[in-house]
């Protein structure tokens, strides 16, 4: 399976999400981080995700005569490289983005589930903007996201921190139109260089 078969799944993305920023949990804390699923689907995914090299077992412990495993996110595993993202077919993208939308819909509403949710308190956010970018501002844009977004991945958990889902999306709303020719005047000249 590659890393597109393996990551674009709802519920595998939900447990690449809880897994984020070094934490290691059990089976049972993401069966608690995912409820709608049953135990056997999240066991199951737990396993393609270990079988496929983007959760390793940290530890183990014996409790009660059974053995607990603490799984761990490989970070570099969790990701759909630009090889593979080079030969993605349109179906393919529209696939992925539908996957991760509806991974994020579930997220939010599991949030929202919460007796703690205070969306103003938690500074929720949702806003969308329609810029208008050259190919270049558009890497200038999405270089400097990720310099202020990687620094973050390494945080670990902690008493006053809360884990956040951002999930920056682009893509052109209208095609890039040619620039028109302008209409020459009377008294323009042509000049040969």
């Amino acid at each position: 399976m590659n890393s597109l078969e393996l990551l674009a799944h709802p519920i595998r993305l939900r447990i690449v999400h809880a897994m984020g920023g070094g934490r290691l949990l059990t089976t049972a804390q993401l069966c608690a981080r995912i409820p709608e699923a049953s135990k056997a689907t999240v066991y199951r995914h737990i396993d393609l995700l270990v079988g496929g090299g983007v959760l390793e077992v940290a530890e183990e412990r014996r409790v009660r005569g059974a053995v607990e495993r603490h799984y761990r996110l490989r970070q570099d595993r969790a990701v759909i490289g630009s090889e593979v993202v080079r030969t993605l077919t349109a179906e393919d993208h529209r696939q992925a983005f539908a996957t991760a939308m509806t991974a994020l819909l579930a997220e939010f509403a599991a949030y929202l589930d919460r007796d703690t949710a205070d969306p103003v308190a938690d500074r929720v956010g949702y806003r969308q903007h329609a810029l208008w970018l050259s190919p270049a501002e558009l890497e200038e844009l999405i270089s400097e996201l990720r310099a202020a977004i990687a620094p973050k991945l390494a945080n670990q958990p902690s008493p006053e921190r809360a884990q956040y889902l951002l999930s920056p999306i682009h893509f052109p709303l209208e095609a890039r139109q040619a620039e028109p020719e302008r209409p020459t005047t009377g008294t323009e000249q042509a000049t040969d260089t």
